[in-house]
């Protein structure tokens, strides 16, 4: 098994082809291997996944499109992220306001680098309802994924168009106290996901994010935050009306097909300089941490649904601008 594998790195790793004796020996060392990998296939750990912008010959670990091998689960057919096709949404009539409930209050948490992104756990005192949930649910944790530099970032897109960084506040169904127990109900979590966008001033409610970020450069590195609270990290409440719903995944190992996922069209600024910070935290193997998204999945049948806000407001003010067009040409000069 362990030759099978070593001359597929060795191809990917665009190794030059062996003269056609060497060849015909390792044909004959695959068919071995096969024989051997259908009596005994030795079990795969989840914990042996990586970025696409990890992978390379030194570090072969893997990458997205072999996820499938960390965990059998990332080759279902309920995967996130997604492109939402705008166009090929349905409105829902149930998609109504959410209502963000100690969404203002302020604790104080630790903020870590895991290896893979910046996560902080919060107080289980947050809590989400409406916005067609079918139960509350209990704020856990939030993390980020970004791209290089303030460049492209975020999981999800938008009609193919890819935000400089995305924001997951992780959410399970209130009566449960773990999240493991939560991954078990194929609605036991909600995503919330908000998507960032360059702006020329710094985003003073970040501040303490952004600050932190210098103190967990290398993995597993952790920092106390100053108060904090979830509110001061999203839009306001009044633009929170309009939002997409899908049925997904965790997007990353093991990406358990059990999130019900909200994503925001409001987006929330930050500086150039506040999405760099970002990049200068460290994988494991002390390798930039850029490009921590996973590539968007294939829908397979599933139905994206909007609230209906964005449409409403544009015609309300198409509407609004035509009255007063008519109003202006009735005036008198």
């Amino acid at each position: 098994m362990k030759e099978l594998f070593a001359l597929t790195r060795r191809h990917r790793c665009g190794s030059r082809s062996p003269p056609s004796s060497v060849r015909s020996s390792n044909m004959q060392r695959l068919i071995l291997a096969a024989l051997l990998a259908s009596l005994w296939t030795p079990s795969l750990q989840a914990g042996d996944w990586c970025y696409q912008s990890q992978f390379s010959c030194d570090h072969q670990c893997k990458a997205p499109d072999q996820w499938n091998q960390a965990n059998g689960d990332c080759g279902g057919n309920s995967q996130s992220p997604i492109n939402i096709v705008t166009k090929k949404t349905v409105k829902d009539e149930r998609l109504t306001a959410f209502q963000f409930h100690n969404y203002q209050q302020l604790f104080r948490g630790t903020i870590k680098n895991n290896g893979h992104s910046v996560q902080v756990d919060v107080p289980h005192l947050s809590i989400i309802s409406g916005g067609g949930l079918t139960s509350s649910y209990k704020a856990v944790q939030f993390h980020l994924h970004w791209g290089k530099d303030g460049g492209p970032g975020s999981e999800h897109t938008i009609d193919g168009e890819q935000y400089p960084m995305e924001l997951h506040i992780v959410h399970m169904k209130h009566h449960y106290t773990d999240l493991a127990t939560a991954l078990a109900d194929p609605e036991g979590v909600a995503v919330l996901g908000f998507f960032y966008q360059h702006s020329n001033i710094r985003n003073q409610k970040y501040e303490p994010i952004v600050t932190a970020l210098s103190s967990i450069k290398a993995t597993n590195g952790n920092a106390s935050l100053p108060s904090i609270s979830l509110a001061q990290l999203i839009p306001p409440e009044k633009n929170l009306t309009s939002f997409y719903r899908y049925k997904g995944s965790l997007t990353t190992p093991k990406c358990t097909e059990s999130v019900v996922w909200t994503l925001f069209e409001s987006p929330v600024p930050l500086s150039a300089d506040q999405l760099r910070a970002f990049s200068q935290l460290k994988f494991h193997d002390g390798r930039p941490m850029v490009g921590t998204f996973r590539p968007v999945q294939p829908l397979n049948g599933r139905q994206v649904f909007h609230s209906g806000a964005t449409r409403i407001l544009t015609s309300s003010a198409i509407l609004v601008a035509a009255i007063a067009a008519a109003v202006g040409l009735c005036q008198p000069n």
